[in-house]
């Protein structure tokens, strides 16, 4: 099989002795050794077998194994959430006197790790333009250790080329260079094709898509998971068994869901384009994007999530927000379901308005997770709150 989509459609984990059509929910702390000797070589990586399922279970390994496929990466391992993926992929790689570049536009608990809990390791990091490539090698020091972006950003929709830093990660091959894919999916965007080290995901938003369970995931290189293994096995960020079935399940769609996430996102962002109460709307495959090109050149398709800025600031946002009647308000994303989500006053609030404002994120900003109902109702909800919101 040379579809993605059909090698993990048919990625299972292996039948047990009842000979199961689905793969069964492995509800289990332990796994039993057939002798002394098996236990012995097993924990002496002698034999590989289950042990204990913070480590590893038939159904997280099942969910790695699809997402590998999909990434094309090496090995893998799943968390308990998407933030705890992101955490433990730098926890587990940085030791005092490191220092990290990432891109300026991240996910808020992003940027507090960096500007709050790291500092108390003697990690630094440096902020960078993603839009302005240069900086990148610029901000290159002797104790660089990782270099980290998100593209497309949360909320913000900001791109980086991911074929120059494959470039410059042939430059600098001793740095670790990991992207948090979440808002592309590996269904629309591959960037281990570019030489990216470490792919990380919140398997809390698309991959599983109807707002169930929390789950990460981190791939990549073998020898870079095989080191984070280790952080995770003393530290316990263990995903569930049972939300590792809900999302592996959930993978089996993955495509046709953002297919129509996708579509949905497009018409809706045109649309919003020509609506008088609309100052901006972001999207990457929207042609007056900044970088409509580069989205054009390294994604599938433009994604699910349409940002826009409503005329009045905050409070007409937040009049908008009480005005919508179906779409949803929440802080999450990527589900069946239309969310509508105002950043400046929940996901990115802990930062401060200069902050935010280098993000892009103004005080009318709304980001719009775009859903899988019928279009016409998805615009209709939202020309209606514009309208109730004047």
């Amino acid at each position: 099989m040379n579809n993605d989509q059909s090698k993990i459609i048919r990625e299972q984990a292996p039948r047990s002795a009842v000979r199961e059509h689905s793969v069964p929910l492995y509800l289990t702390s332990s796994f039993i050794f057939d002798s002394a000797e098996q236990g012995r070589a097993i924990f002496a990586d002698e034999e590989e077998g289950m042990v204990y399922s913070r480590y590893a279970n038939p159904n997280t390994s099942e969910l790695i194994n699809k997402v590998c496929i999909m990434e094309n990466a090496e090995a893998g391992l799943s968390f308990a959430s998407g933030m705890a993926a992101v955490f433990a992929s730098f926890a587990g790689l940085v030791q005092q006197g490191d220092h990290i570049i990432s891109s300026r536009a991240i996910f808020g608990s992003t940027h507090q790790l960096f500007t709050q809990l790291f500092p108390r390791w003697g990690v630094t990091t440096t902020y960078v333009d993603a839009i302005h490539p240069a900086e990148w090698e610029q901000a290159i020091q002797e104790n660089t250790k990782i270099i980290f972006l998100e593209s497309p950003s949360n909320p913000g929709l900001e791109l980086v080329d991911l074929a120059f830093l494959g470039e410059l990660k042939k430059k600098y091959p001793h740095i670790i260079f990991a992207i948090d894919n979440c808002f592309a999916t590996p269904y629309l965007q591959k960037p281990i094709a570019y030489g990216f080290d470490l792919v990380i995901h919140s398997a809390t938003k698309y991959m599983d898509g109807q707002g169930r369970v929390l789950g990460g995931l981190v791939v990549g290189k073998k020898e870079l998971i095989d080191k984070l293994m280790f952080f995770i096995r003393h530290t316990g960020p263990s995903l569930s068994p049972f939300n590792a079935w809900v999302i592996s399940k959930s993978l089996d769609t993955l495509g046709l869901r953002m297919d129509r996430h996708c579509s949905n996102a497009l018409s809706l962002a045109t649309t919003l384009e020509q609506h008088p109460e609309i100052i901006a709307v972001k999207y990457p495959f929207l042609p007056s994007h900044p970088q409509y090109e580069l989205a054009k050149k390294q994604m599938k398709a433009g994604g699910g999530i349409v940002t826009f800025v409503v005329k009045g600031g905050f409070e007409r946002a937040k009049n908008f927000i009480d005005a919508l009647t179906m779409i949803l308000y929440t802080s999450n994303l990527g589900d069946a379901r239309s969310i509508a989500t105002h950043p400046a006053s929940t996901t990115h609030s802990k930062l401060t308005e200069d902050e935010r404002l280098n993000l892009g994120i103004q005080p009318g900003s709304i980001r719009l997770s775009v859903g899988l109902e019928d279009i016409e109702d998805i615009i209709k909800d939202i020309e209606s709150a514009l309208e109730k919101s004047k």
